[in-house]
């Protein structure tokens, strides 16, 4: 392997900017790093460039450790979205720059340098300066000089960034075909899906830091195993249906997965991939491909030699869609579709007109499940958080690691979530770690300063005593959309265990004036129900007005709820979470009748 990265991990403050991502690249391949801005990839690029600090982790190059070795040592080529060009050099001295600073004999840098004009194609501009260069010609030049002193790896950031699309095709492909005449190792840095798939021999896909998946661009695009490198790999039609033996089910129709395929347990959630160009549009309503339903044509446009439909169609009963997104709480989804023109012109639409829609091809992803991290210290309400934790993953066929003990972490001030992360509730997904963090809610559990609180990432389930699985739930929202994110999780969760839900928001008391309540909230507060209620969830809706925690307690006594479902409080200016005032900690300081949920958004 020409590289080889070990747990690579760099922090800023508490913020892990690159989290213990392990990865290596084959001698003379082509490797792409893609994610979105502030994925940490140009973080990674660096670290092994030895332009940024390595908190933790080991590079290789070609075998030899070099993870604090100086970057002119390493035998790194780099190359710099803004060119970085000495400006008071001309072409060649900027070329011949690296070869000076190692004393390289004159004739010897010269040949060079022409060699490596003509394989960029800028033969003849030697003494031209960089200001008298278009963009895409400064790259090149960038380009030669990170190639000069004969790299045994190249390293690029995001090199065509700055330049306009035909450049941007120019250079890709003229990166391509003087990588593949060198053979030279080359790691390349973009958020840009065309140029990665254009040039990579394999990609990685990092998000917040991880790396997610890495495979051929091909793989990863028609059979990825997460929903976010699903959708951010091109367009996508992704939901959540329902496994039978050997099928998935979407509203009425089963895709089937063939006989030698089977899902494990059923039913359960499964994540069911389909791109815009399996899509199917047809006037009739059977053929040779299931259909999935009657829809209306809501956006159209002609691209090129394509055309891009987006199709609005009645909710599939027993599905929630994920992309393309809906408007929260819709009685509708959307399914994106392209088609070449000529199957345009045999069938002509426009907005407004009704087509069926048919899947040719779709992929189910891993199954996602929920991973709990369960408290297993001695006091009474810990053993009672370990009981529950653990009759919740038997019914949901769920992940269980134990937490030795949370109160001897809290005690040392050691973290409780070194290396777990928080659900992605928009796509049922997390990618390592762990979902719900089963603590034991009492003081000596969670020690009297509850700033530590503020650093977990995940979602928690806080639990005072003895507890059955929850079959009533009480999710307390606020209007907007962080409210959206704790209806969803909830939604997951209680389709999962059979429960029931109420979805509660809480008003200022009352003004005389002002009896009724405003017709926003009541809309969101309907769009919650229709969200729940799309998985089968039975649920109503429910408005009170008082003080929050007066008006939660005394819903919890009238409704018999067996699970408070609360959002975790917004960040602060300063961007720390504050748990230590407001509802979470009254919750804390005066336990609830039963177990509650902090959501994290």
């Amino acid at each position: 392997m020409s590289i080889e990265i070990e747990h690579l991990t760099k922090r800023y403050g508490d913020t892990p900017v690159v989290d213990n991502v392990s990865l290596n690249v084959a001698s003379g391949e082509l490797f792409v790093l893609l994610g979105p801005s502030g994925s940490g990839k140009s973080t990674l690029l660096r670290m092994i460039a030895g332009l940024a600090e390595v908190d933790a982790g080991v590079v290789k190059l070609h075998g030899r450790d070099v993870t604090h070795i100086s970057p002119k040592d390493r035998a790194v080529g780099f190359v710099f979205q803004h060119y970085a060009l000495f400006k008071n050099m001309t072409v060649a001295d900027n070329v011949e720059f690296a070869l000076r600073v190692r004393k390289v004999p004159a004739a010897a840098r010269r040949a060079r340098r022409e060699e490596l004009l003509q394989i960029v194609g800028l033969a003849g501009l030697a003494d031209r300066y960089p200001r008298q260069l278009s963009g895409g010609q400064q790259q090149r030049v960038a380009l030669a000089r990170a190639l000069a002193h004969e790299p045994d790896v190249l390293l690029l950031d995001e090199p065509f960034g700055a330049l306009d699309a035909k450049i941007r095709l120019e250079l890709r492909q003229a990166l391509r075909r003087i990588q593949r005449e060198i053979g030279l190792t080359t790691v390349f840095v973009t958020h840009d899906q065309e140029e990665a798939f254009e040039l990579a021999d394999r990609m990685a896909v990092l998000r917040d830091g991880r790396l997610l998946e890495v495979g051929a661009p091909q793989d990863l695009y028609l059979r990825p195993r997460s929903p976010f490198v699903a959708t951010f790999l091109g367009a996508a039609n992704l939901m959540v249906g329902e496994s039978t033996e050997h099928a998935v089910r979407l509203g009425a129709v089963e895709l089937s997965l063939g006989t030698e395929n089977t899902v494990g347990r059923t039913p359960r959630r499964m994540q069911v991939l389909f791109r815009p160009e399996d899509v199917e549009i047809s006037e009739r309503e059977h053929g040779d491909w299931p259909r999935l339903g009657h829809g209306s044509v809501a956006e159209i446009a002609s691209i090129g030699g394509i055309e891009r439909i987006r199709l609005r169609l009645p909710l599939l009963s027993g599905v929630r869609p994920i992309a393309p997104a809906a408007p929260f709480g819709a009685d509708h989804l959307f399914i994106d579709a392209v088609r070449p023109q000529h199957e345009a012109e045999r069938l002509p639409l426009k907005v407004g007109d009704r087509a069926w829609v048919a899947v040719r091809r779709f992929h189910v992803l891993a199954p996602a499940s929920l991973r709990l991290l369960v408290d297993s210290g001695v006091a009474a309400s810990a053993q009672a958080a370990s009981e529950l934790g653990h009759q919740m993953a038997t019914r949901l066929d769920a992940r269980v690691a134990v937490l030795e003990s949370a109160a001897a972490a809290v005690a040392s001030n050691k973290p409780l979530n070194a290396d777990v992360y928080a659900l992605d509730a928009e796509t049922e997904h997390a990618d390592e770690g762990f979902d719900v963090l089963v603590l034991g809610l009492d003081a000596g559990t969670l020690g009297r300063d509850l700033g530590w609180l503020a650093h977990v990432r995940h979602h928690m389930l806080l639990v005072p005593g003895p507890a059955t699985l929850p079959s009533r739930f009480l999710v307390c929202v606020t209007v907007g959309e962080h409210g959206k994110v704790d209806v969803r999780f909830a939604e997951r969760l209680a389709w999962q265990l059979g429960a029931a839900a109420t979805v509660l928001t809480i008003l200022p008391e009352e003004d005389p004036s002002q009896p009724d309540v405003p017709r926003h909230i009541t809309q969101f507060m309907d769009a919650c129900a229709r969200a729940l209620s799309v998985r089968g969830v039975v649920v109503k809706a429910r408005v009170r007005r008082g003080p929050v925690q007066r008006e939660i307690r005394a819903e919890l006594e009238e409704g018999g709820y067996d699970l408070l479902v609360i959002g975790s409080p917004q960040h602060s200016t300063t961007g720390e979470v504050e748990l230590r005032s407001g509802i979470v900690q009254q919750l804390i300081d005066k336990p609830p009748p039963c177990p509650f949920l902090v959501v994290r958004r």
